[in-house]
């Protein structure tokens, strides 16, 4: 039997006005502390973004959801001196609760035997 390995993950949410607390769910961060995996998935569906919130820059959310795959990926050049930080840290910083237009839901934990294609897994679950 293959190794499992626990795995925790959060859906990463657009909430293009707060205080309404609606949201489009466009990815997935999932982190793998045995095998050493932090990573992300993201896509913005325009259409949606527009049906939710008429206005709001497709090109503005993406730059959100660029800064917070350069800060998962723990890339220092990004600016941010999250990045520096340890895996581990990383992503409790990148799931903390905030309001702000681009969130994260709670955490779930689950088993894997390749994160990677866990990842993907849930990315079209919870995405697509």
């Amino acid at each position: 039997m293959p190794d499992r390995f626990l795995y925790e993950y959060a859906v990463l949410r657009i909430v293009p006005r707060v205080e309404r607390e609606e949201f489009i769910n466009v990815g997935v961060v999932l982190y793998c502390p045995s095998r050493g995996f932090l990573a992300c998935h993201s896509a913005v569906d325009a259409h949606r973004l527009n049906a939710l919130a008429p206005g709001t820059d497709p090109a503005e959310v993406e730059a959100y959801l660029d800064a917070f795959r350069l800060v998962c990926e723990g890339n220092r050049q990004c600016g941010s001196p999250i990045a520096s930080l340890p895996a581990a840290s990383r992503f409790r910083w990148l799931t903390a609760t905030r309001s702000t237009v681009l969130q994260t839901s709670k955490v779930h934990p689950g088993f894997c035997e390749d994160p990677e294609e866990t990842l993907k897994r849930l990315f079209q679950q919870q995405v697509k």
